[in-house]
This record gives C-alpha cells, structure tokens and sequence, in this order.
C-alpha cells in the first residue's frame, strides 16, 4: 500500500472552468502508481471542483450561465458581500458542486469517460491562485 500527495498551485483569471486533467493524469504517470483512488480537494469556498464534458466548449457556457442565473450577482439578495458582488453567489456555487472528487485508477489509467475532464469551476471575477490537492492512496 501506498500513499502520495501533490498540490497543484492554479492560476485563474475570472469565472470560468480551468480544466487540469493533463496534470492529474502526467502526476499518475510519473509516480508510476497502478491501481488505487486519487481524491482531489480544494481548499477555497468560493471555487469548486467538476468533473464535465471537455469536447464542446458550449457546455461550460451553459453551466456559467446556469449557475449565475440560479446565484445571481445582486448585493441587495445577500447579507454577505464583503468582498463584492460576486462574494456570496461564489459560496452558494460552491456549496452546489464539489469540493472533492474521488476518481480510480486502474493498470496506471485515471477512470475518465471518453468526454470527460477534471475542471477547477472558479467562481470569482478577479484573478485568484487556487490549491488542488491530490491524494493517492494504492499500489
């Protein structure tokens, strides 16, 4: 049994999906690791994890879209908005997606649906550094 750990440090650049499936899979490789669990979790509320369709760039469009509609940056909505307009709308993003994900690993491979990637969801506007760590446990 073994077990690793990575942060990937990520720079974003306002809301969108930043996907860092490339870092994740080029981690498994060079550690040589066959079989086991990697969970990812990030350490920020206001920024998420999602793993979602990376072939049409539509769908992340839509699911900006979706989630500002549904949180919708109004400061007369919430009470907490210390840090503007898009304070509390990235709370409740985050709250409604993931802060971890749990994927396998089999013969050295990341279980990942043809169409699918590892994507950190920012919810803020301005540019923020974010911390993804990985967790390895396995052979």
């Amino acid at each position: 049994m073994r077990q690793e750990f990575y942060n990937l440090q990520i720079d974003t650049d306002g809301q969108k999906l930043y996907e860092f499936t490339d870092h994740t899979t080029k981690w498994i490789k060079e550690n040589k690791f066959k079989n086991g669990i990697i969970n990812l979790s990030i350490q920020h509320t206001s920024a998420s994890l999602i793993v979602q369709e990376n072939a049409d760039p539509d769908v992340q469009t839509d699911l900006i879209n979706y989630f500002n509609n549904l949180a919708p940056m109004n400061d007369k909505l919430y009470i907490h908005n210390a840090e503007g307009k898009d304070d509390m709308p990235a709370h409740i993003k985050s709250a409604l997606t993931n802060n971890q994900i749990s994927l396998s690993i089999k013969n050295g491979e990341l279980f990942l649906g043809t169409w699918q990637g590892i994507y950190l969801f920012e919810h803020r506007l301005n540019t923020h550094t974010r911390t993804v760590i990985h967790h390895f446990l396995g052979d």
